[in-house]
Parts: structure tokens; sequence; C-alpha cells
């Protein structure tokens, strides 16, 4: 265990738990469910929140109903692995808001992009127009999104 990892104990997992389902729910709420106080169910997320365990809370957004009909993984493939050459890229990733997530990879390809775009026709100008282009990437390998199985996003806690 890390020192930056945060000791947790049975309620505190069950009440991270349901707060993955349910952010928005009140200190009363969240008590019922894990069967404590409302003070102490407010007390345990506030601690987790100073704690960094809690890092934030956001809304899920329908993407289809967003227009938002293409999702995309992409893989990257870099020609040039300096410093300059990842920040550059780096930099490219920030100003395109159809990349919603982005990893460093080991293995053949050095980024992995998760992609949202109205249809195929702007997944095809990301790819050609704006990644492609820039001086330090090789090739991209694109593998278009079927059917999402599991949305869920939350940790095992």
């Amino acid at each position: 265990m890390t020192q930056d990892t945060c000791i947790l104990d049975a309620k505190d997992r069950r009440l991270l738990a349901a707060l993955q389902e349910d952010a928005t729910l009140t200190a009363q709420a969240l008590a019922e469910r894990v069967h404590l106080s409302p003070s102490q169910a407010a007390r345990r997320r506030a601690r987790l929140e100073a704690a960094g365990v809690i890092a934030g809370y956001a809304a899920r957004l329908d993407a289809a109903r967003l227009g938002l009909g293409v999702q995309a993984f992409i893989r990257v493939i870099m020609a040039a692995h300096s410093a300059e050459a990842s920040q550059g890229f780096a930099r490219l990733l920030a100003g395109l808001p159809e990349v919603v997530h982005a990893w460093t990879l080991t293995g053949e390809a050095d980024y992995l992009l998760q992609v949202w775009c109205e249809d195929l026709a702007g997944l095809n100008r990301l790819v050609q127009d704006r990644l492609l282009p820039h001086p330090a990437v090789a090739r991209v390998q694109s593998q278009i999104v079927m059917e999402q199985l599991k949305r869920s996003g939350a940790l095992p806690v």
C-alpha cells in the first residue's frame, strides 16, 4: 500500500459504492443505504473528499441525445519519441473536444484515445485532418464501437 492510499473500512466502501451509483444522494439517503446516521454519513463523505478518495462529481450525459452517434478507440503510433513530440501531441489532444479520454500505453501503440463524433465523417475528419498531420504521428488505427455492453465506470470498492 502506498502512503497516498487511504485506509477504508466496510462502511466507507459501501458509501463509495452508493455514491458511484448516485452522487446526488443526500446525507439522509446515503445514511439509509449504508446503515449510518446522516451526520456520520456526511462526516465520512467529507473525510473521503478531503483525503482525495472522492476526486469530484460529474454528470453522466447521453451521447446519442447530444447528437454523438459514433464512439471509437484510436491507437496512435508515434514516429518520434522525444519529450518535445510528446508535449506537442498532448497539446493537440487538449484542443480536441472529441477526445474524451487519452492514455499512454506500453506495447506497439503509444497512445489510446477514446473519442465521440457526430458521425463517421466527423471521425474521418478527426483522423485525417487533426491526428495524422501532426509531425510526431506515424500512423493511427481506429476501432469503431458497435455496442457498449457496460457503462457503469464504477471502480471496484
